[in-house]
This record gives C-alpha cells, sequence and structure tokens, in this order.
C-alpha cells in the first residue's frame, strides 16, 4: 500500500538496522516493521538489557506489504508486534482482525492528539507531517517566486515543477489524497487533482523515487516534492558541504491546508504466544529512550509528550499545526479508501 520512504525518511542516511536473534532458550519478542524502521543500537540494547528480552526485527517490505503479510499469516503470525500501520492502513487491519487490544499505561504521558484508536487496537508510537519541499536555492537562481499554496501547485507554472508519489503505492502520497478528500470533500478534492496533472505533475511509485530521482535538490527537474515537513532538518544534519545556517538547502511550503499529519502506530498481533513480551516491546517504543531516539533515527516526530526534538528540528521542523494541517476523512474503511485510491488513478495517471 505504501511506499516507505517512509518516510520519510532518507533511509540511506540512517543508522544501521539492527537484527537481534536470541537463542531458542532464551527470552525475545518479534518486531514486524516496514524496511525504513530504525533504532539505534544502544537503546534496543538498553531494552534487552533491562528486560532481558532480545528483540528480532523482521522487515516485512513497505508498510502496506508488512500488513498484508500479517493478515495473511494471522493463523500461525511470524511475529509479536507489527509497526507502522498509520490512519490509511488502520481499518483494512482492523478488517483483517490482525491485532488484539492493548492498553498502555503508558499512553497517559503520550499527547492525545496522536490517539487513533480509541479501542486500544494500535498505540501511537511518531507523528509525521506530509508536505511539500521546495529547493529555495533553485527558485532564487531562477528568480520565481515561492508558491504559497496548493492551489498554486495547479497552476501550470509550478505544476511543471511539481512531483507527487502514487497514493496507491506511496504513504505520502495517500496522505495527501486523504487529507486533501477530508480537508475539502470529494468533488473539490479530486477537481484539484485533475488540474494538478493537467498542469503537468509528474509522479512517482515512492518517496525515493521523487526525492532522489526528480528532485533538483538531487539533480532532478523538480524543485517541488511531496515528502515530509522534516526534510529539511535532515537536509541540514547531513549536508555534505558546507550550509549557511540561516539559509537552509530546502524549505516546506508553509500555509492555510499544506500539510497531514501521519501517525504510525504499533499493534499486538493476535494470536502472539508472547503476548508478556509483546507488552514489554509496546511499552518500550513509549519509553523516554526510544522516544528521544526517533527524531534522527527515523526523521518523525515523538509522541510522547514533553520529548526534546533535536536542535535542527525547532529551527528547520516546526510542527505544522493549526490551520496548516488538512484533517483526514471521518470515513476511512478499506473499501471507501480503495475506491479513492481508484478514482486519483483513473484521473491523475488515466486522464480520465
Amino acid at each position: 500500500m505504501s511506499t516507505h520512504h517512509r518516510i520519510p525518511r532518507f533511509t540511506s542516511l540512517l543508522l544501521a538496522m539492527v537484527l537481534l536473534t536470541a537463542p531458542a532458550s532464551a527470552q525475545r519478542v518479534v518486531l514486524m516493521t516496514h524496511d525504513s524502521f530504525a533504532v539505534s543500537r544502544a537503546v534496543l540494547d538498553a531494552f534487552t538489557a533491562e528486560t532481558g528480552i532480545a528483540v528480532e526485527l523482521l522487515q516485512a517490505g513497505d508498510a502496506g506489504a508488512a500488513l498484508n503479510r500479517a493478515a495473511l499469516t494471522r493463523a500461525r503470525p511470524l511475529a509479536d508486534v507489527l509497526f507502522g500501520v498509520d490512519e490509511g492502513l488502520l481499518a483494512r487491519a482492523r478488517a483483517a482482525g490482525v491485532f488484539e487490544p492493548y492498553r498502555s499505561p503508558t499512553l497517559a504521558d503520550v499527547d492525545p492528539a496522536y490517539l487513533v484508536a480509541d479501542d486500544f487496537l494500535v498505540t501511537p508510537i511518531d507523528a509525521g507531517f506530509v508536505t511539500f519541499n521546495l529547493d529555495r536555492a533553485w527558485f532564487e537562481a531562477n528568480g520565481v517566486p515561492l508558491p504559497t499554496s496548493l492551489a498554486d501547485l495547479a497552476d501550470p507554472a509550478y505544476g511543471r515543477l511539481t512531483v507527487v508519489t502514487d497514493p496507491a503505492t506511496s504513504s505520502p502520497g495517500l496522505t495527501l489524497l486523504l487529507g486533501t478528500i477530508g480537508g475539502w470533500g470529494e468533488d473539490a478534492a479530486f477537481a484539484w487533482w485533475s488540474a494538478l496533472r493537467d498542469a503537468g505533475v509528474a509522479v512517482r511509485a515512492g518517496w525515493s523515487d521523487a526525492y532522489y530521482g526528480d528532485f533538483t535538490r538531487y539533480g532532478g527537474d523538480r524543485p517541488i516534492v511531496l515528502s515530509y515537513a522534516s526534510s529539511p532538518a535532515a537536509e541540514v544534519l547531513f549536508a555534505e558541504e558546507a550550509i549557511d545556517p540561516d539559509a537552509p538547502p530546502t524549505v516546506n511550503l508553509r500555509c492555510t491546508g499544506c500539510s497531514v499529519r501521519q501517525i504510525e502506530t504499533a499493534g499486538i498481533l493476535a494470536g502472539t504466544p508472547r503476548r508478556a513480551e509483546a507488552e514489554r516491546l509496546i511499552e518500550f517504543l513509549l519509553s523516554e529512550a526510544f522516544q528521544a531516539d526517533v527524531p534522527l533515527t527515523m526523521f518523525v516526530y515523538p509522541v510522547r509528550t514533553g520529548t526534546p526534538l533535536p536542535d535542527a528540528f525547532d529551527r528547520y521542523a516546526a510542527v505544522p499545526d493549526g490551520d496548516e494541517l488538512l484533517p483526514l476523512p471521518a470515513d476511512m474503511d478499506g473499501a471507501r479508501v480503495d475506491a479513492w485510491i481508484e478514482r486519483w488513478t483513473g484521473i491523475v495517471l488515466r486522464g480520465r
């Protein structure tokens, strides 16, 4: 369903993944994730040292593929916990019956804005904000003013400079589609998508294809790319050349209704024989140590209240809020989301 980037997320720059496999006789817990999940070795080792539980990470493709794998193996689960289901996938996960409820006591420390399941089927772990990144230097060099709204992007002057990702295969692509529908209604949303197509927008299968293939920052010809609000901070932190801290290479499109929040969750897989260990793992994912690790490993935002953000996030990746955010649709059952994706495909890719 989604191609993780994901997210956000500068996967070639992330810390190396850790695979800890315990001997058969030792306590262990298996965490199935999308391919962009990351955690610092020291943080994961500390959990094992404290609990005696070794964590085995089972990467299963993008978030949609991981959910599908969990659903197909529900009778004999391959893992104990699944990480990466977001709001766009939650209805599908609920319908597939892959999770069993767990009400974490640590939810008391989570910002209530991030609670996405009042039945406690999943637990919020991190938040990302899908938005458009702008190559500031390209606009300055070419004497083109920065766009100031999503409506601007539907003008050929900007549409031909823009690249987005396919909601059928990309998490940020799906999130933006859902946000436009939730914020504007179906008719207005698809009218905008139709105008964006006519304006010359490029569409790529996944975030990496768009960001590292089409974005002018990396040699492409599109200075406007669908990405995440945290991407400018990553550009600063991992810049290979010296940069002016007062003039970051990329900036976010900041305006009313320019961003959509995306919350990633973790849930205990139904039928796990290691329920107690699975609960301890959920608590670990909400712990101060893991939450503080999230920004610089996965380039998303922690959900635990009071978790400090790196200076680069505070300076270059302010959390969009208030009227900057497009709401998700109230009704996102799996069939409805699939129908929206099919309609989008017909309009944007097939020109119907």
